[in-house]
Parts: structure tokens; C-alpha cells; sequence
């Protein structure tokens, strides 16, 4: 760091992100190593940089590829250090000019070559201001802030010898790693050193994938066009836990298929390769659903119909829908569905998973659901055919009927839904109320109360069946309420707690209305409230509520393409040549045998005689086939096919091969009738 160089932080790197833990960790290390009077040094890892990788000038430009957040929390305590020298005035072991020339500044230089450390977009204003001791910017880094304020802390801090500090920070060393711009693959080193220690975010890996290919001025342009934009619209706290998620429901949408969310880097990189798009627009469309993303997920929308029901959505953790909500809220910038569609939508989204967990359907099976939703829409018809899609789900994927609800409902142990209770009795209390409660000031009240020890007067107007009907009905909705007076009404008798102050007959609550014209409260009382607020549930979580008349014509539809499992409508790649090629594949396939018969799958075409013997997964400028034979048993003698045996691709066999042109075929064919020779009626076992 004393030489003339300068450390350049690449735009395609992730934001500085130690926290105070990590920070702490370096700090008590380095005041291990200072209190130490031997001269053994303390390593703490490798700095990797590739020189000759900006513009020529006096400077050494160093682009760091590991290692930044080493040096940027070096550069804070040093930091810290200088102000502390400067505030106390002890310059006996090391001046503040040092610091300030040695490891800060390029005191000759000018411009954003005179810091010693530059770092990305996001960070870099905020480390310049605290190296000129000016003001913060107005969006400060936090990271960087915080991490300044910590080390300036732990300096001013009783009994520290800053001499013990810069001791320690002189016995530090590295691995210094520099790389050939020219001669070596920044990509691949990048990830390769990054494989292993703190993992880097998926996000991470995507941007890095985006801009480390393109020239110095483009990543400053893609940058400034579209990934600040995505970091400021996410916020930073958000952008490093939400980026991620986004990018898995992205590709679920693009791909349809719910990628690991450990997958989702390997996933953008082969969607980014086999798709016609070039990364510029391939980054815009990934900033446009982004925008959708933060009205979804992080309340980033303006209209408050739409946020009234995202809210309840993220309340009840329904991020599974996102892929379909992506799609929807698209459909909406770009007009092909109205307000009423979205509105609409929502709405079926939160009853169908309110209607399943108070029907004790399994959720298993959700992600599956929502990631292949939208293919079911007619966007002529949106919410119409979203209605026939959700009443057409069937078994364990069915939308409840409104009779199956309203019986589960009242029976349902709703107190111990604990992640939706209070969603639910919101729900129940603020329906067609323009003037809602907030739920979260109140407590749930059991009007019957849960002590097993009943009183006399309770159990006398219970009757002689109390236990059972405590048993049986204690938390469920007939039995639940909303108060402010909980202590106050505790176990009292019904009576009381109807007419105490803070009593039912006195609450705003609505849903104690029907408790304060009741003198007695039994198992009768408690059944004919249920029975109340079951059908107020039913208009607050509404079914699909479509004529079989309608649902038939939809029926028809669904019943065709599930015959099928997808339709070629499910390959959007399958245009241009790549469609001509396969129109001509497929033909000459079909055509081998009466026997062959073709299977449209949502990840490849499959053709079958008493099994698949050739896969096809349609790529953006090829096809790409699966022979479902063992490799060392193809005769191939233009050594054209490749081994896919143990990797992971879709399809059956061994057997991998790429048609690019009309002038392959012969050959193509040539070898599938090798594997439909071992798999037709009277081949090979």
C-alpha cells in the first residue's frame, strides 16, 4: 500500500459487507499481533489483483479481484487511527502525515486517482469523505459508516496503547497474487477463489458474470443504466437478502422450473447463454422485474388497493406465488392486464392458501403450483381464467370449496395457527370497514377461558358436558375474540366480562357485537357464532365462484394440454431456424416407425416407441439431443457425439448431441435409428 498504486474495486464486485462481528475479529487479531514483542507476523489471507487492467498513467491500477474487504476494513482502522493521532496529538509512533501519505492518499495525484483505495459505485463516495474528513453523503454506505465509527470507538476506547494497533497492523501479511490481464481468465479465478471460505451471494456471482465480460466503459454504463438502479430500488439491507430470492422466482418465470436457490448463479449463466438476448438485455429485462419485485416483496408501490393485498400476502409468507405475481404485475405495466385483474388475482392467491391451511391441505406442493401457473391464463380473459385455473386444481393442489371451508372453519383450532391467527381475526374484523383496526394493539381473547380448573359459574352455565365442550370448542373462531382489557377480563364469568368496564358490550371490536347482546355463553352459543363468522369468511376469502357453464369450456382446454404435459408454446426458443430445423427433425423421427409417438415435456420433446429413445431440449441456436443409449455402444464414427453419462441434463441415456444445420440431419438420424433399433418392439432388452 505504500507504493505509488492504487486499488481499484471493479464495479462488477460486491458491495464492502463485513459486519461488526468480522470487524471485531480483525481488531482483537491485530492487537494479539501488537502485544506481542516477538516479530513473528499474523496472515490473514491473499490479495488477488490483475495489473495493466485500466488506463495507462504514473499510477500502478490494480483491479482487485480478492481481497477488498480486507483492505477496506484495513483502510477504516487506519482511518480511525489517523483521526485519533489528530485529536490526541500523539504522533510518537507514527505521525499523521504517515498514515495520511503511506496507506490513504497519492498525495501527488488528483481526482479520483489521489485515494489509494477506490471502491464501487455504492461505497466509494461515502470511504472518500471520511478520507477528507467531509460531511457523509446524503445516502451514506452503512457498512462502511458503522465499521469507521466501531474501530474509532475501540481506539478512544480506556487503557488502549494505539502504539500496540499499528504494531499489530505492521506484522500483517499476505499472499500478494498479481495477474496478467492479458494472459490470465479474471472469471474463472474469480469464481475458483470464491468456491471456497464466506460463499458470495448469488447476486454477487451474477453481477460479477454480467460486467467482468464487457469492456471498462460498458460495465460503467450497464452499471449506471441498470444494476445502481436495482441496489437503490432494493435498498442496501434489502438488496443482500432479498437479490437472491428475486433472481430464483426470475428464473422460475423464464426457465419454469424453481432453480436451488444455491443454483440460481448456474441457472442465470446457462438461461444467459442459450438466450438470443445480449447481455444488455438481458440485464434491462432483469431490472424491469426487479421493479416488480420491490412492489411485491418490499412495499414499493404507490397504489394502495394493491399494496392493501401484497400486505396480506407477504403476511402470510406466500413468496411461492411470486413467479405467478412476477408475470402478473408485467402483464400489467405493459397493459395486458387491468386493475381489476391484479386486484382480483391477489385476492385468489391469499384465499387459496387461507382456504388450504384452514382445510389442512398439505403445502407441499405450492412452489409447484405457482412456478407453472401462468401458463393455464388466457391473457384475453385474465381473471376469468386464472378463476377456472385455481377451481380446476384437483386432489392435494384443490381450491376448497366454499362448503369444505365453511365446515373446516368452524371446527379449525385457529389459536394455534399461530403464524396466521392474527391475520385471520384482522381479516374477520376489518372486512367492508373503512375505518380498520389495528389487530396488532389487542390480544386474542378466549371468551370460555383456558384455564382447565373452570369455576363453578362457568362450569354451571357450561353444564354438566363442560370438559368436552372446553375441549372441544376453546380455540376455535366461535370462542376467539379481540380485546384490550385481557387481564381485566381473565377468567371472569360471561356476564362480567360482558359488562365491565372494557367489557364486550362496550368494545369498538365488531367482532364482540354479537357477544354483548348474549347472556349466556355455551356450546349452543358458541356453534351459531362460528357458524356467523364461517360465512363472514367465505366473503372475506372468497372461492373461483364460476358456473359450470364457463368452467366447462376451460375444462376442455386444461383436459388437452395436460393430455399432452405441455405444449411446443412451453419452448419459447423454438423460432426462426431453430423451428425449421426441428419441424424437419421431427418429421424425419416420426416417420421411422408407426410405432413413434411424440411427448411434449415442459424441459424437452420425447419420442417413444416402448420408451423415450431420443430427447430433444431445444437451445437458442441448436438442438440438443439425448440418445437413450450407453456412449461405448454407439458406432460413431465422425465422433460427433458426446458423453453425458453422470452429468446432470435432462433427458434419458448417455448419448449427448448437437444439430446446429438442415446439413446434419443425415447423419443425426443415422444415430437415432441406432437407439431406436435398441429400444422399438423386438430390439435389444
Amino acid at each position: 500500500m505504500k507504493s505509488d498504486a492504487q486499488f481499484v474495486i471493479p464495479l462488477y464486485q460486491r458491495t464492502y459487507s463485513w459486519t461488526a462481528a468480522q470487524c471485531q475479529r480483525m481488531w482483537d487479531d491485530i492487537v494479539a499481533a501488537g502485544s506481542q514483542d516477538d516479530n513473528v507476523g499474523h496472515f490473514i489471507g491473499s490479495v488477488v489483483y490483475l495489473t495493466d487492467a485500466g488506463p495507462t498513467t504514473r499510477l500502478d491500477n490494480l483491479v482487485v479481484i480478492d481481497g477488498q474487504q480486507r483492505l477496506t476494513t484495513l483502510t477504516l482502522i487506519l482511518l480511525a487511527m489517523r483521526d485519533h493521532i489528530a485529536a490526541t496529538g500523539n504522533e510518537s509512533i507514527v505521525t499523521v502525515d504517515q498514515i495520511t501519505d503511506h496507506y490513504l492518499i497519492n498525495r501527488y495525484e488528483k481526482g479520483s486517482e489521489r485515494y489509494k483505495l477506490l471502491l464501487t459505485q455504492s461505497d466509494r463516495e461515502t470511504l472518500r469523505s471520511l478520507v477528507d474528513r467531509a460531511p457523509l453523503p446524503a445516502i451514506a454506505s452503512r457498512r462502511i459508516a458503522d465499521n469507521h465509527a466501531y474501530f474509532a470507538e475501540r481506539l478512544n476506547g480506556a487503557g488502549l496503547d494505539v502504539g500496540v494497533v499499528y504494531h499489530g497492523l505492521l506484522k500483517l501479511m499476505v499472499v500478494d497474487v498479481a495477474l496478467d490481464a492479458h494472459a490470465d481468465n479474471p472469471q474463472l479465478i474469480f469464481e475458483s477463489l470464491n468456491s471456497t471460505g464466506l460463499a458470495l451471494t448469488q447476486a454477487d456471482l451474477i453481477r460479477n458474470y454480467v460486467l467482468m465480460g464487457q469492456s471498462a466503459q460498458e460495465q460503467e454504463q450497464l452499471y449506471l443504466d441498470y444494476w445502481s438502479k436495482m441496489e437503490q430500488s432494493f435498498g442496501q439491507a434489502h438488496y443482500a437478502t432479498h437479490f437472491d430470492s428475486f433472481m430464483r422466482y426470475y428464473l422460475t418465470l423464464k426457465l419454469g422450473r424453481l432453480p436451488r436457490i444455491s443454483d440460481v448463479y448456474a441457472e442465470f449463466k446457462t438461461f444467459a447463454r442459450e438466450s438470443r438476448l445480449t447481455i444488455r438485455e438481458i440485464v434491462a429485462d432483469v431490472h424491469r422485474y426487479s421493479g416488480h419485485y420491490t412492489v411485491i416483496a418490499l412495499r414499493g408501490g404507490s397504489d394502495k388497493d394493491i399494496q392493501v393485498r401484497l400486505d396480506d400476502i407477504n403476511e402470510l409468507k406466500i413468496d411461492t406465488a411470486y413467479p405467478l405475481l412476477l408475470e402478473l404485475f408485467e402483464d400489467y405495466a405493459e397493459q395486458t392486464a387491468t386493475k381489476n385483474d391484479v386486484l382480483g388475482i391477489l385476492d385468489l392467491v391469499a384465499s387459496y392458501v387461507i382456504r388450504r391451511a384452514i382445510c389442512g391441505v398439505p403445502t407441499n406442493s405450492l412452489n409447484q403450483t405457482f412456478q407453472r401457473f401462468g401458463r393455464w391464463i388466457d391473457k384475453s380473459r385474465y381473471l376469468e381464467s386464472a378463476r377456472a385455473a385455481f377451481q380446476l386444481l384437483d386432489s392435494f393442489r384443490r381450491f376448497p370449496s366454499d362448503d369444505e371451508f365453511r365446515r373446516a372453519f368452524v371446527t379449525r383450532d385457529i389459536y394455534n395457527l399461530t403464524a396466521r391467527r392474527n391475520y385471520i381475526l384482522r381479516r374477520l374484523e376489518n372486512h367492508d370497514r373503512k375505518e380498520p383496526v389495528d389487530v396488532e394493539s389487542f390480544t386474542i381473547e378466549h371468551v370460555m377461558p383456558q384455564n382447565e380448573n373452570l369455576s363453578s359459574t362457568w362450569q354451571g352455565m357450561l353444564g354438566t358436558d363442560w370438559k368436552r365442550i372446553q375441549s372441544e370448542y376453546l380455540h376455535t373462531i366461535g370462542n376467539l375474540t379481540l380485546t384490550g382489557y385481557n387481564p381485566e377480563l381473565s377468567d371472569r364469568p360471561f356476564v362480567e366480562k360482558r359488562t365491565i368496564q372494557g367489557g364486550f358490550d362496550k368494545s369498538p371490536i365488531w367482532l364482540n357485537r354479537s357477544l354483548a347482546m348474549l347472556d349466556t355463553w355455551d356450546e349452543a352459543a358458541i356453534a351459531r357464532r362460528a357458524d356467523q363468522l364461517a360465512d363472514l369468511a367465505v366473503k372475506v376469502w372468497p372461492g373461483t365462484m364460476l358456473s359450470e357453464a364457463v368452467l366447462a369450456g376451460y375444462k376442455q382446454i386444461t383436459e388437452t394440454k395436460q393430455a399432452i404435459g405441455a405444449t411446443l408454446d412451453d419452448h419459447p426458443l423454438l423460432q426462426g431456424e431453430v423451428m425449421a430445423l426441428f419441424e424437419q427433425l421431427r418429421t424425419r423421427i416420426l416417420n421411422l416407425d408407426p410405432s413413434v409417438t411424440e411427448e411434449v415435456l415442459k424441459s424437452y420433446i420425447a419420442y417413444k416407441t416402448s420408451t423415450n429413445f431420443v430427447d430433444v431440449v431445444p437451445r437458442s441456436d441448436r438442438l440438443k439431443l439425448k440418445l437413450n443409449m450407453n456412449f461405448d455402444e454407439v458406432e460413431d464414427p465422425e465422433g460427433r457425439a458426446f458423453d453425458q453419462g453422470g452429468n446432470r441434463y435432462t433427458g434419458n441415456g448417455d448419448v449427448g448431441l448437437h444439430v446446429r444445420s438442415l446439413d446434419d440431419l443425415d447423419y443425426t438420424m443415422f444415430l437415432i435409428r441406432q437407439s431406436f433399433a435398441k429400444h422399438s418392439v423386438g430390439g435389444e432388452d
